[in-house]
């Protein structure tokens, strides 16, 4: 082993500890997954409350509906920044000691960043297709042209979802 450089040997820590800079990534995720997740609730709950306000009248269920899958797809958006925040944590700072020891819940089996990228992208399409039920839930067809573009999406996000599958195999 060659005698280092004292500069380069300085210059080298320095350049390791800069990766911490990765922990501010992993603090605003899990906030911005905090806030997701309580407008989400939020969201949830006024919706039952209108519910319940109009159900003597006239019951507005596809508004229900509406309120609820967006607000699934506020939590499936906090569960994309949280499984971020873990695992730029785990590639980048340590390795998180309590979730080593739970092994029921295997989320965190994240050891590159292809990893981590493959993890997001199988929930970031699962946000894609539930917003895709909350905007079919909401439009109004008229034409017989508009009805096949809607199948042709729904083949579409099918297909998308057996190869993500075919990915895992």
């Amino acid at each position: 082993m060659s005698k280092q450089n004292p500069f380069e040997h300085i210059f080298e820590i320095i350049l390791w500890k800069s990766r911490l800079i990765t922990f501010l990534a992993v603090i605003f995720s899990l906030f911005s997954a905090l806030s997701l997740f309580v407008a989400g609730s939020i969201q949830i709950f006024m919706a039952i409350k209108d519910f319940f306000s109009t159900i003597t009248n006239k019951a507005d269920y596809t508004s229900l509906v509406i309120h609820i899958i967006g607000a699934v797809d506020l939590y499936l958006i906090g569960i994309v920044l949280l499984i971020f925040s873990f695992g730029v944590y785990e590639l980048f700072i340590s390795k998180i000691d309590p979730a080593r020891q739970d092994t029921e819940i295997n989320i965190l089996e994240i050891t590159t960043l292809d990893g981590l990228k493959n993890k997001l992208l199988k929930v970031i399409v699962m946000v894609l297709i539930v917003y895709f039920f909350k905007t079919i839930l909401s439009s109004h067809f008229s034409a017989p042209l508009e009805m096949l573009y809607l199948g042709a999406a729904i083949l579409m996000i099918s297909s998308c979802t057996y190869f993500i599958r075919k990915m895992e195999d």
